[in-house]
């Protein structure tokens, strides 16, 4: 059976309808024909320069992306720019690019859920829901909301959240010895929830992106929080939903090979 670049739109669909996305996102096919017979598939967090050589090396011609390649849509469509040259070099390869973003952050075992169950917890509740979910039974939304049994000393919880997301370097605010019950845990950049976590009782946030000010802000109110960055809270739970996606295909009846990208990775370096 031929896997077609309109099937993956039908089944991301199921996973994660486009009506999900915030306002301001720009999420489905980004480049491509739907009628395209698709070979292998890469899974990457971004569609980087990179990853569209990548992409053509190891015979995928469609990439399954996290963040949006075309999430300010370009006016031209020229070698000036570089998402004119992605734009370009993907037509030439004949790469078809499908993006999922807020919509997959938001959706019932989506990214925010994924990353909350890597921390290894497996009961919470959306932060603010989703204003364009009509299931009417609030099963999407952004951010995820933990209540634990017992507390747990923010230097504990700090040193968990290295070793789940598998990153050797974290920026923290408040005390080692803080206890935490309450935790809002929001996948890539969560700033914009500080405020609807602060009034559900949130001990502590873990999320990526934060800025000096809202940081400053949260300590005079004693709020911890947890920053192991936008890579990590994203790239672990993107890896993991890409296998999701490849069960999917299968249990279908489709046999198309899903590659996770070898040359996505965190563009920050530490010293």
């Amino acid at each position: 059976m031929f896997l077609k670049v309109k099937t993956i739109e039908t089944i991301m669909q199921q996973f994660a309808p486009n009506k999900l996305k915030e306002d301001y996102d720009t999420v489905g096919l980004m480049v491509g024909d739907k009628e395209n017979v698709v070979t292998k598939i890469l899974i990457a967090l971004d569609c980087t320069m990179s990853v569209i050589d990548e992409a053509k090396d190891k015979g995928c011609n469609f990439i399954l992306t996290h963040h949006p390649l075309l999430f300010l849509k370009p006016k031209t469509i020229t070698t000036d720019t570089l998402v004119g040259k992605k734009i370009i070099k993907l037509i030439k390869n004949n790469t078809n690019v499908y993006s999922s973003h807020t919509n997959l952050d938001s959706a019932r075992g989506g990214l925010n859920d994924i990353a909350t169950e890597i921390l290894g917890f497996n009961k919470y509740k959306i932060i603010e829901n989703s204003k364009n979910d009509d299931s009417g039974e609030g099963r999407a939304g952004i951010g995820r909301l933990v209540i634990l049994n017992e507390y747990i000393k923010l230097s504990t919880l700090c040193e968990n959240v290295k070793r789940a997301y598998n990153t050797k370097f974290i920026r923290y605010v408040g005390n080692d010895n803080d206890l935490i019950k309450k935790i809002a845990i929001i996948n890539g950049s969560g700033e914009d929830f500080f405020d609807e976590s602060i009034k559900l009782g949130a001990d502590c946030i873990i999320t990526g992106d934060t800025k000096y000010h809202g940081v400053c802000d949260l300590l005079e109110k004693n709020v911890a929080l947890i920053d192991p960055g936008h890579f990590a809270t994203e790239w672990n739970a993107f890896k993991i939903f890409g296998e999701k996606f490849k069960n999917k295909l299968h249990d279908d009846g489709y046999e198309n090979e899903v590659i996770i990208s070898q040359h996505t990775y965190d563009p920050y370096k530490i010293k």
